[in-house]
């Protein structure tokens, strides 16, 4: 089983190699970091981080010729697991409003928006460490309990974060998990062969590498 982490000039990839190669050899097949569309329309799984503003991240797939139309094809036509890290997750929707309206992939409803804590004091970025909250409705119709990209998590789970924006989903169904920063903030989005975190699994020890290991073998 082949999974490629999608490789488009909008982070460092190091870590997260790293994260799923550990996983993988505990759970079976092979990482390959790569921006080739070729590989991409071989993959059996598909993974793409991005760090940075919705904008220049939208921008910089798009300007990979055949890039992101192969992660389109294998998605969409051949519902390849797909999982969005932090940036990467928030292209999932329909659109950012991040310095301004961009349009996203539009396979999950909904836009990514500022966070806006309800006390004053907290800072923006939302930045460290923070205890997930599954969501109940997150479980979406086609699973009769948690997602099986959850399997193992529990409220309380702690994952580390970085953003300014959040993906407001227009289907709560569709929302997995938030955090709380005076205010809901989405942490995990899914639907059919689509999962994404806002948070960064390669970095959130135990929580984040047992995440990963549950996307390597999920069959939607």
């Amino acid at each position: 089983m082949l999974t490629v982490l999608i490789d488009y000039d909008s982070g460092n990839l190091h870590s997260a190699q790293k994260a799923f190669e550990r996983m993988a050899a505990e759970t079976g097949g092979q990482i390959l970091v790569s921006s080739r569309p070729e590989d991409v329309a071989r993959a059996d799984r598909i993974v793409l981080p991005g760090d940075g503003a919705f904008p220049s991240c939208r921008k910089a797939l798009g300007d990979h010729g055949g890039l992101f139309e192969a992660i389109h094809e294998a998605v969409t036509a051949k519902a390849r697991p797909f999982m969005g890290i932090c940036i990467g997750m928030q292209m999932l929707a329909t659109r950012g409003l991040e310095y301004e309206p961009t349009p996203g992939f539009d396979w999950i409803g909904g836009e990514v928006t500022r966070i806006t804590p309800a006390d004053p004091s907290l800072k923006v970025p939302h930045m460290g460490w923070n205890d997930l909250i599954l969501d109940a409705q997150g479980s979406g119709a086609q699973y009769s309990g948690a997602h099986p990209c959850l399997a193992g998590l529990s409220t309380g789970d702690h994952a580390y974060f970085v953003h300014s924006y959040h993906f407001k989903v227009a289907n709560p169904a569709h929302r997995l998990a938030h955090v709380d920063y005076a205010g809901d903030v989405t942490a995990i989005v899914g639907r059919d062969n689509l999962f994404g975190t806002q948070f960064h699994p390669e970095k959130s020890q135990a929580a984040g590498l047992r995440l990963i290991a549950n996307f390597l073998t999920w069959k939607p």
